[in-house]
């Protein structure tokens, strides 16, 4: 990996987890929704740390919703700094969530973004993207991230870069999301396309 990081990482959703149980994942960050049930599939994973955070994939307060939060930001910087603190040969980190598009990706964007500070934000999402290419990160828990590692908005332009490549290869993602209350993120995207695309002549 290009941000040359001191551990291995990988992105899934639930239903893959059962391909990651013998690869010797030492550490978990288990995203999932509040009422869901705990992956059986851990029951076939070797010894390993994990942190479960339960909150919904929104990026706007929602009543009867658990939207993500500061406290859950920091928990994940906490835990990625565990690998870091006391770093082990073959240590080696998924972070799953349900799909493992939207809240892992943008988990495991900060996880990297804190152990690498001096690695540029857009080559950190870049790899982030072409090791998992659906991914779409959640924007609040970029921004949240973003703020906490002090980089100054570039985590949120990065992402809003993938957006924009991703709603350029799926134009129908960009009602999918909307659907789900994303319209911020959809937005994003496409004034960064805006932005991108030349001059017209």
């Amino acid at each position: 990996m290009p941000t040359n990081i001191p551990f291995k990482i990988t992105v899934c959703g639930i239903d893959e987890l059962p391909e990651h149980s013998a690869v010797g994942v030492t550490h978990v960050l288990s995203i999932l929704d509040p009422a869901w049930p705990v992956p059986d599939a851990f029951g076939t994973f070797g010894e390993h740390e994990r942190l479960e955070l339960r909150f919904h994939d929104l990026i706007e307060d929602t009543a009867d919703m658990l939207v993500p939060e500061r406290e859950h930001v920091a928990q994940v910087l906490a835990f990625g700094r565990t690998l870091l603190d006391e770093p082990a040969p073959g240590a080696h980190l998924l972070v799953h969530c349900h799909a493992g598009i939207s809240r892992s990706t943008a988990s495991m964007i900060l996880i990297v973004a804190q152990a690498r500070p001096q690695v540029p934000a857009e080559a950190i999402v870049q790899e982030i993207f072409r090791m998992r290419p659906k991914a779409w990160p959640n924007l609040r828990i970029i921004e949240m991230g973003d703020a906490m590692l002090g980089r100054g908005g570039t985590l949120v332009a990065a992402v809003t870069a993938v957006y924009r490549e991703q709603l350029a290869a799926r134009p129908h993602l960009a009602e999918l999301m909307i659907g789900g209350g994303r319209e911020r993120e959809v937005a994003a995207g496409r004034l960064t396309s805006v932005a991108a695309a030349p001059p017209a002549r």
